[in-house]
């Protein structure tokens, strides 16, 4: 039964069963309880499962055992309404979420898109029992992560096959890079981002002085492609560049195949991982050698814990390179469920002590090739229903 928790008082029973918790999330939130309310239903061991969210989400809460509301600059706040008004909110999200964990036996946390604020925090839930998941296991790892220019360089430390990046703060800085490594195909991105936000293929280096169409990138948006003078000349006069400095990279533009792969790890190990890479609309699900030879190391350089999800390409040669790290857990992780391993159950099985710590080589021999399509769902919420 579904249970406003933070709107009535709980009180903590000796006899209360343990308990799973998924903070809010990116995108998989919902697919993540699903899986985990059907290892529940086989389990022999009880367990309850727990979600919270800043907003008012039905569709994700349906799937729990109990609900909070995360604390929030207000109930209908937005990211950019956070990153340009910044309220503190009565109280810090990770405190909220460690009293309320304490008061419900929740023994693992998943702590999805907010994972810096409470890693800054790991040994009030150690010491409260919580196996604490936040993608790393301190916050200059996950800074580290989050940098995609640092994260490259750390990346090169380590001799693990990345993807090259130049940094530009400026136009001046840009241009000059522009001149230095122009002979090849070229990318931008920001320093920072999700879901291919600010990413754009520019038309250097393409046959004969061909250039993208000054109105493609308008027009099929999907391609993400930009002339390169309209990219200058859009970046030298942004008023929101000015106002607000975005640090982006310059980076050669791979042109082999794209991979993400979902992971369950510790403490830097790789317990548990599955493949995928795209073409179209279809997904191809399977467990490939060459792409987890980059990614088992990488995973051990930056000390990767909980469910996080890495980008490779290939390039011209054929060697995958790390593109990223995100230290979440990707939306596409219900995709591995069609493989015959659900990494989500594989995971959290372990974490909750239901099953016994997934060795990967196991796991790689389960993994069934498939394809998958990703359809939309909608779900009917009542109409006070608010953000």
């Amino acid at each position: 039964m579904k249970t406003p928790a933070n709107d009535s008082p709980h009180t903590t029973s000796t006899a209360a069963p343990s308990a799973v918790w998924l903070a809010e999330g990116q995108s998989s939130q919902r697919d993540m309880l699903a899986s985990l309310q059907t290892l529940k239903a086989q389990s022999d061991t009880p367990f309850s499962i727990i979600a919270s969210h800043r907003h008012n989400r039905p569709e994700i809460f349906e799937f729990a055992d109990s609900i909070y509301r995360e604390p929030s600059a207000s109930a209908t706040d937005s990211d950019e309404q956070a990153m340009l008004e910044p309220v503190e909110p009565l109280m810090p999200r990770w405190q909220f979420v460690l009293e309320q964990a304490q008061k419900n036996n929740v023994k693992v946390l998943l702590t999805g898109r907010n994972g810096i604020d409470y890693e800054a925090h790991r040994e009030a839930f150690n010491a409260a029992g919580i196996r604490l998941l936040t993608g790393a296991t301190s916050v200059a790892a996950l800074e580290a992560i989050d940098d995609k220019f640092t994260f490259m360089q750390q990346c090169h430390q380590h001799d693990i096959p990345v993807a090259e990046a130049w940094r530009f703060d400026n136009v001046a800085e840009l241009e000059a890079l522009l001149a230095t490594h122009g002979h090849q195909p070229l990318c931008v991105k920001p320093v920072t981002g999700i879901f291919a936000q600010g990413f754009w293929r520019l038309d250097l280096a393409k046959n004969d002085g061909e250039q993208y169409d000054s109105f493609e990138h308008l027009y099929f948006t999907e391609e993400k492609k930009i002339n390169t003078t309209q990219f200058i000349n859009a970046y030298a006069n942004s008023v929101m560049v000015r106002e607000r400095p975005i640090p982006m990279l310059l980076m050669p533009y791979l042109s082999g195949q794209e991979y993400s792969i979902d992971v369950v790890c510790e403490y830097g190990e790789v317990l548990a991982a599955v493949t995928r890479y795209k073409t179209g609309k279809i997904q191809h699900i399977g467990y490939e050698q060459a792409v987890m030879d980059v990614v088992i190391p990488l995973i051990k350089a930056f000390g990767c814990d909980g469910i996080v999800s890495v980008q490779t390409k290939a390039d011209d040669d054929g060697q995958h390179r790390v593109l990223e790290i995100n230290s979440r857990p990707s939306g596409g992780i219900d995709y591995t469920t069609h493989s015959g391993v659900d990494l989500t159950q594989v995971g959290f099985g372990y974490w909750l002590g239901l099953t016994d710590k997934p060795k990967l080589a196991d796991i790689a021999q389960q993994i069934i090739p498939c394809q998958v399509r990703s359809i939309m769902v909608s779900v009917k919420i009542e109409e006070n229903a608010s953000e």
